[in-house]
Parts: C-alpha cells; sequence; structure tokens
C-alpha cells in the first residue's frame, strides 16, 4: 500500500470488478451499528491518494491536490450481483496479472487511462462501434467558423454513421469488442451467415457427404411420401397433391434457414387431423360442400399461412421460450386425444363404410364416440375385401416396425429398408393385377390439384379469404404451436456432433425457419410442415448428416409429382388408412408410460388435466378438447405466475445463517430460533403487476400465523408484539416495476402508521450503487424516506438484527 504522501494512485478498474482488500480508515464506519465485516455487496473502502473524490476515469488524468490524510478519498465499488454481465470476465474483470497489479500502483499518464482493462466497455468510440468516419467539411467564413475564423470546424454525421447507430444492438457492439479483444476479423458476413446457415454448410459441403445424404433421402421418401398422401387425403380432406406439396417446398426452404442439419421437415398427422376440423367446420356452415376441392385447397394454404406467420413473427419476436407454455401432462393428453380419433376416423374406410355415411350426415362430422356408435351399428355391412387389405397393411407395418425397433441395435443395416414404401408398391401392384378396385375396393385414382394447375401460386391473405381466415385463427395458432414443440423436441433429441461447427442449433432461428417455410409452401396450398422426430431419426440413422438430405428429399418429391403420379392410381385407399393407424398407434403408445409416472409421484392434478382433455375430445370434439386444454394450461401458468412466495426466515442456532422455517420441523434437532420482536420475510423474486396482488395478504398471515400454510380460520397465533421489526430481505428482488413498487410502498406505509420499524436487507446494488433500478425505484417512491432513511437499508440481515436492537434501546 503506497504512503499516503506518494503520488501514485489506486486504479478502480471497472465499476463490476472485485476490489482488493484495503483497511478502513481509523476513524471508523460513520455508523455504530455497522458489523465488523460488511457484506460484499456494499464495502468501503478508504485509499490514500493525491486524488479528489472524482474518479480517474472522470478526471483524464493526474492532479496534485495535497498528501495526507486530508488526501484521503472513499471509493466504493459494486460488487456483481444478479444484474452483472455475463461477459464480464472477458471484459477484464477480474482478469488482473501480478504486472498489472503493479503497473496500477505505478503513476499514470491521462494516455494511460486507455490501455486499462475494460475500459473501452465504459466510454465507447467511434471507433470501437465500426461507424463510419465523420464526414467534415470545413465551414464557410462567413459562419464564423473554418481555419479563417480561428474556431474548429463542425463535424456532421454522414447518413452510413446514421444508418449504422439506428440498427446497431448492444449485442452486437459487445461482440465487436470481444472480436477486437481476441483478434477476431468482425465482418457483416460473420452475422449474415449465423441467420442463414447455408451460407456456412454450403460453403463447407463436401461430397463425401453426398453418398450418405442422398441414400438417406431416398429412404426418408420411401418411407414419408405416401404417408403425405394418407395425410391430406384421409385426416386433411384436402386433394391428395397438397400433401407432397409439403414435401417440395417446405424441406427446401428449411435447408437454407434451419439451424438443425439433420432435421427433415414434413406434414404430421396432429397438423393434418386439425387442417381436416377446420375443413368440416367451413363444410358445416354452408360454405362449401364436402366434394368442393377448390375450397378444400384453399383452406389448407391458409391454415399453413396463418400457422406460419405465427410461428415467423414468434422468432422474429424471440419467442424462442413459447415451447414450455404448454405443460407435458397437456401435450400428451391431446396427443394421445389426436391418436385416438385418428384410430376411430380410420376405422371407417378400413372397414369399407365409407358409401354409408353419406346416409348419415352427422357421422362424418361428428364426435368419436359417434363413430363407434355407427360402426358397431354396421358391422354386418363391412366390406370384406377391404378390411383385409387395411388389416394386412396394418398387421405388416407393424411386424417390420417391431422388427426394426429390436434388431437395429445389433444390425443397423435393418433402418435402410423402406417397409412402408414396400408395402405401398405391392398393394398397388396386386390392385391393379387382381382389378381390386372393380371388385369395391376404394383406390386413389388420379392424383391432381384442385386447379387442374400443378404448383399454382395462390396468395393466401387475400381479402376473399378473410372469412377463412376467422375461422381458422385458433386452429391455426394450436398447430404452430404444436408443430414448434414437435420441432424443438427433434432438434434436441438428433443435434450434436453436427458436421459444421458454425451451425449452432438456436429456438428462435427455429421459429424463422419454419415459419419462412410454411408461408412459401402456403402460397402453393401445402398441409402445414414442422419437424418431426420419427422422420429426422431415419435420416440420421440412414446417413444423413446435412441439410442436402432435405434438398435432395425435395428433388425426389418433385420428381414424383411430375412423373409417377399416374403409377399411384391403383393405391388402395385402405393401405392409406392404415399408415395412418400406424402413426395413431405410435401417438398412444407413450401414454401408459407417463400415466404411471405420475400415478408413482400422486400427481394428481396433471392426471386430471389429461383426463379431462381425453373425455372431451373423444365425447365431444377436437375443438373442445383443445380448447379446455389451453385454457387450463394457461390457469395453471397464471396461478404459478401471480403467488407470491414470500417465505419467513428463523436462525440456525450457533450461526448466522438465516433458513426458510416453512422448511424445518418442530422436533428439538431441527428447530429454528425466532427473535423476539422480529419479523424476516425473504421476497426471493422480483415484484411485478403479476405476483404482487396477493403479497399484502400473505404477509398478513405470516404475521398472524408464522407461515403460509395455516388456515384464515385459525385464531391468531402469533402476538402483535412480535411484529414490532419487520425486516425484508429483498436479495432476489432483482427488478420491480409501477405496480410492484406502488403495493410495496402501500405496505411500508402501513406499517409505519402502526409504529412498526421496517428494514431492508440486501437491496440488490446497494443503496450506493446509482445504477441500481431497485434502488431507483424505491427512492423515487417514497419508501426509502418512509422507513427513516438511508441507515435502514443494510447489507445483511445480522446488521438489521443489530440496528433494532439499537433503535429499540433508544
Amino acid at each position: 500500500m503506497p504512503s499516503p504522501s506518494s503520488s501514485s494512485r489506486f486504479d478502480a478498474g471497472p465499476l463490476n470488478s472485485n476490489p482488493p482488500n484495503v483497511p478502513a480508515p481509523a476513524g471508523g464506519s460513520a455508523h455504530d451499528h455497522a458489523p465488523a465485516q460488511p457484506s460484499g455487496l456494499r464495502k468501503s473502502y478508504t485509499v490514500s491518494s493525491s486524488h479528489s473524490s472524482t474518479s480517474d476515469f472522470e478526471r483524464g488524468g493526474d492532479e496534485d491536490n495535497g498528501a495526507g490524510p486530508s488526501g484521503e478519498r472513499t471509493v466504493r465499488f459494486s460488487a456483481p450481483n444478479e444484474r452483472t454481465s455475463l461477459l464480464s470476465r472477458e471484459r477484464g474483470h477480474g482478469t488482473f496479472t501480478a504486472a498489472d497489479r503493479k503497473a496500477t500502483m505505478s503513476p499514470a499518464n491521462a494516455s494511460d487511462v486507455d490501455s486499462l482493462p475494460g475500459f473501452p466497455f465504459d466510454t465507447p468510440t467511434d471507433t470501437d462501434l465500426d461507424f463510419s468516419a465523420y464526414d467534415s467539411e470545413p465551414a464557410s467564413p462567413a459562419n464564423g467558423e473554418g481555419p479563417a475564423s480561428g474556431k474548429p470546424p463542425k463535424k456532421r454525421k454522414s447518413w452510413k454513421r446514421h444508418l449504422s447507430s439506428r440498427i446497431t444492438t448492444q449485442k452486437i457492439n459487445t461482440s465487436r469488442h470481444l472480436a477486437r479483444r481476441h483478434g477476431v476479423k468482425d465482418t457483416p458476413g460473420m452475422y449474415l451467415s449465423y441467420y442463414l446457415p447455408v451460407l456456412v454448410w454450403a460453403r463447407e459441403y463436401s461430397w463425401s457427404y453426398f453418398k450418405g445424404d442422398f441414400v438417406a433421402a431416398l429412404t426418408v421418401a420411401g418411407m414419408y411420401v405416401p404417408m403425405a398422401l394418407s395425410l391430406a387425403d384421409n385426416l386433411a380432406h384436402v386433394p391428395a397433391i397438397n400433401g407432397l406439396y409439403s414435401f417440395v417446398w417446405n424441406p427446401l426452404v428449411y435447408a437454407l434457414l434451419g439451424s438443425c442439419p439433420a432435421m427433415i421437415v414434413g406434414p404430421e398427422a396432429a397438423g393434418s387431423l386439425l387442417v381436416g376440423t377446420v375443413v368440416k367446420a367451413s363444410v358445416d356452415l354452408g360454405r362449401g360442400g364436402d366434394e368442393d376441392r377448390v375450397l378444400h385447397a384453399r383452406i389448407c394454404g391458409v391454415v399453413a399461412g396463418m400457422a406460419g406467420a405465427i410461428v415467423f413473427a414468434a422468432g422474429v419476436a424471440r419467442l424462442g421460450f413459447l415451447d414450455s407454455v404448454l405443460s407435458r401432462p397437456f401435450l400428451r393428453g391431446f396427443i394421445s386425444a389426436i391418436g385416438v380419433v385418428i384410430s376411430v376416423d380410420q376405422l371407417i374406410p378400413e372397414l369399407g363404410l365409407n358409401h354409408l355415411v353419406a346416409k348419415h350426415p352427422g357421422v362424418g362430422h361428428g364426435s368419436s364416440v359417434e363413430k363407434l356408435r355407427f360402426i358397431f351399428g354396421n358391422l354386418d355391412k363391412v366390406h370384406t375385401l377391404t378390411a383385409i387389405v387395411a388389416g394386412t397393411s396394418f398387421l405388416v407395418i407393424m411386424v417390420c416396425r417391431e422388427i426394426k425397433r429390436r434388431v437395429q441395435p445389433r444390425y443397423p443395416g435393418v433402418a435402410y429398408v423402406p417397409d412402408r414404401f414396400l408395402v405401398v408398391v405391392l398393394s398397388a401392384f396386386l390392385a391393379y393385377w387382381f382389378e381390386w378396385d372393380k371388385k369395391g375396393v376404394a383406390v386413389l385414382g388420379t392424383v391432381e390439384a384442385a386447379s387442374h394447375q400443378t404448383f399454382k401460386f395462390y396468395w393466401p391473405f387475400q381479402p376473399s379469404n378473410m372469412q377463412l381466415m376467422r375461422d381458422s385463427m385458433g386452429t391455426s395458432f394450436l398447430i404452430a404451436l404444436l408443430g414448434f414443440f414437435e420441432s424443438s423436441v427433434a432438434a434436441k433429441s438428433i443435434s450434436g456432433s453436427e458436421p459444421f461447427a458454425g451451425v449452432q442449433l438456436s429456438a428462435n432461428r427455429e421459429l424463422v425457419a419454419l415459419g419462412a417455410a410454411n408461408f412459401v409452401g402456403a402460397c402453393f396450398m401445402s398441409l402445414p410442415a414442422f419437424g418431426g422426430y420419427g422422420r429426422s431419426k431415419v435420416n440420421k440413422a440412414t446417413g444423413g448428416k446435412t441439410p442436402m438430405s432435405s434438398i435432395i428429399l425435395s428433388l425426389l418429391t418433385l420428381f414424383t409429382i411430375l412423373f409417377l403420379l399416374p403409377y399411384l392410381y391403383y393405391l388402395p385407399k385402405p393401405v392409406l388408412s392404415s399408415l395412418i393407424s400406424v402413426v395413431a398407434w405410435s401417438l398412444i403408445e407413450e401414454c401408459p408410460h407417463d400415466i404411471t409416472f405420475f400415478l408413482r409421484l400422486r400427481a394428481w392434478p396433471e392426471l386430471a388435466l389429461m383426463s379431462i382433455i381425453l373425455l372431451s375430445t373423444i365425447f365431444f370434439s377436437l375443438t373442445l378438447g383443445m380448447a379446455i386444454g389451453v385454457g387450463l394450461s394457461l390457469l395453471q401458468v397464471i396461478r404459478n405466475a401471480t403467488r407470491p412466495r414470500i417465505q419467513i426466515l428463523g436462525r440456525i442456532p450457533g450461526t448466522n445463517r438465516f433458513e426458510n422455517a416453512e422448511f424445518f420441523t418442530d422436533s428439538p434437532n431441527d428447530r429454528l430460533e425466532f427473535i423476539e420482536g422480529c419479523l424476516i420475510v425473504k421476497i426471493p423474486e422480483p415484484l411485478t403487476f403479476a405476483n404482487t396482488g396477493e403479497l399484502k395478504s400473505r404477509l398478513r398471515r405470516l404475521e398472524r400465523y408464522g407461515t403460509n400454510e395455516a388456515h384464515p380460520a385459525l385464531p391468531r397465533l402469533r402476538q402483535e408484539d412480535s411484529n414490532k421489526n419487520i425486516i425484508f430481505d429483498v436479495h432476489g428482488v432483482t427488478s420491480m416495476d409501477g405496480s410492484g413498487t406502488q403495493v410495496l410502498e402501500e405496505i411500508v406505509r402501513g406499517y409505519r402508521e402502526r409504529g412498526v420499524r421496517v428494514f431492508f436487507s440486501r437491496v440488490p446494488g446497494g443503496k450506493d450503487s446509482k445504477e441500481s433500478e431497485v434502488w431507483r425505484m424505491m427512492e423515487k417512491s417514497g419508501i426509502v424516506e418512509l422507513v427513516g432513511g438511508e441507515g435502514h437499508f443494510v447489507s445483511d440481515v445480522g446488521d438489521a438484527l443489530k440496528m433494532t436492537e439499537v433503535e429499540g434501546e433508544e
């Protein structure tokens, strides 16, 4: 430590850096109640220096203001807290070497300030921000400026610098500083490559990947292109070719924008079924008939476009956390309900009862219970050959699926066997050879667009579609939410060990990519398409490592549409229904595991939510089950968000530690000490309008009973004298909004009017940090003045207890 008379100075460093241990002045603290070892949240350090109290950063150089004790100044540091930047260590915080420490205690010139670690982050310069240079033009002598007048010319910002300052964010500024510090070249292309991953993987793509990508795309096409036909024709009730469009445009766009190289985007059973509900609702409302293919295709495009727009907007708004809004019980209950609905729907074409549905108009658009009643009432009219074809196809696919599941760990090559494609080709050949269509078996027939023009562009957001958009708004939102949830699960499950280090998985970029893909597909009236775990797993298992497999899949589907559709004429519809039934089985088979798990945990609310969604969907409709499930999930989220989590603290005997009293029992070996006349309340979360509504009633319950678990019907258990002093431990209150501050001010005012002393412990940032949002809100709202000034804001609970003793004696 330098002597008081030395001209050296103490380098404060960045405001968030950890100060060295400097002894306090001999005069002692300004407050008698200050602890011997004050908390690190608010320490005072007195440093002998030739400077006045002005910071070196503000002065820009050394000035000699005298030496000795009179020149002592108090420098306060803000220790790292919840608001401290995660990049603090990169910015030089706490990274001094021995040479740095030696240098900071030596005399420094004004020019040395710029070289201090972390200094450029405090005062960024134009060069730091990488702006264009100022356009300086000498003013004319008539203006009294310029060289002729002796006055320095004014500098005007160029339009390039003005535009850059408008679009540059704080995160980009920080990234530029870090790049310069570590010698990394900072270019616009680096940021563009992050948002357009194709610029990364296309540059690094090697032909060694092509074989695996091609084989994987061929395998996925053989298994899932027939599935797209089934989803469109049997679930969405739109022309079958619209399902193929989803494998042309969506994988192609996702390959350019997506951040998960191995994920394959395509139509899903849940989304297709929801599109079918919109189609049926439009028919019920009299906007078209069951055979109006043009209207059904338009509805498909509108739903896909709205779902894409919702997902895209969520990505731009950085709402990648939306996949956590819906609870696991809701998703499991809803997906299982969809599986049951799909299974019952497919039983009608699998049994050859389609021709009877037209005679019972309420059955086709009715609930699953009504369809089951219809099926059991017409078992004597089942078409035998149709049932045999459907049952055999379903059995073969399920057996192959089980064999793959058991054999694949030992023989990975079985994943390449396109069992579904073989079933489709063989059934189509048998239907042609044995003329099943003339024996009553329904076949796919001619596959063509509703407008008779392949790949006709149709803008989905035309004014004439406004009524359709209103009808499908809620369903489109649910399709977007479910699609993104399944995509995020698939991306997280298959991500890792990607060949391109520059492509990083990002939830927000996934939203943008999926939204753009569906938006482009909607312009050609494709089904909504999102990432699927099954498809993506097959793609990765068969050698697909890069987005090129998605592009090859798009090309293969395009080839199918242009050249192979006539060969699908004799494809039996019962086989397509059996493909859908296999998907429905996979949706249901995980439900028993979840039910068993929740039963073991005795998680009755989760089981009740699953049961309500499942029963309401089966007995009424998919729309009602969806609405009830979303409503109950949102109510649960709101309930958890608005419930205050305040705690009453007690001291562990023999220590200075304070713990939540509700975690301890009344046994002699597990008991806390409660200080007479003091109520210590911990608020472990930010105070906002959402969670302060019940704060007063919760505090009142703590005052009366000492716990939040007591029923309010009990008489008062804690005496009034037990609440002479209220100590709020607000270390967890990292932020406060206006409503939360107002409620806290009313609480404090009520205590003061009753003569209760109020203390605040561990305010984030501390009263000495002028940048602390919490302290600023307390000061402006009058809370600081109400409690008796800054002296009632201390560094820890122990200091607050000492102050209660001091003020109690007074």
